[in-house]
């Protein structure tokens, strides 16, 4: 048997979700996320069935604190719209970002995940992961949504 050295679920924190849920036409987002304990950042999004003629798309947003002042889009950090048309439906997307992404130098070290469906009611979801915690394990950060940690 291999030695462990540091399980994942230690070093990776969920850090905000947007529910599975079924969507109407419309965005919806994460909280706001602050960078300041992470270097490394993973939004996963998952497209459920999507409606007749559906679209979804998703992105990373900016903002310079957690009420999302001055809000604004990563630039390159947004997905190729999904299709129920493009047999899109149950599949997953995946958006990879660094802190150093985000306009830091003008004050931008919040962002959040937000996802857009268009056209017809479909099941979404996304969560936001955070990598390279740069102070403590990274469970301390997790979002209060996470019930749980089972590390074996």
């Amino acid at each position: 048997m291999t030695q462990k050295t540091v399980a994942l679920a230690s070093a990776l924190g969920l850090l905000a979700s947007i529910d599975p849920d079924a969507y109407a036409a419309g965005t919806v987002s994460t909280g706001w996320i602050s960078a300041a304990n992470w270097q490394d950042f993973l939004a996963v999004v998952s497209a459920g069935d999507l409606g007749a003629g559906a679209t979804l798309d998703a992105k990373i947003e900016q903002a310079s604190d957690s009420a999302g002042t001055g809000a604004k889009d990563v630039v390159g950090a947004a997905i190729t719209q999904l299709t129920q048309a493009g047999a899109d439906s149950n599949s997953q997307a995946i958006i990879a970002l660094s802190a150093d992404d985000l306009d830091i130098a003008n004050g931008f070290n919040h962002f959040r995940l937000s996802i857009t469906v268009g056209t017809a009611t479909s099941d979404a979801g996304g969560m936001v992961f955070g990598g390279t915690c740069r102070y403590g394990p990274a469970a301390d950060y997790d979002a209060p949504s996470v019930s749980e940690i089972v590390i074996l």
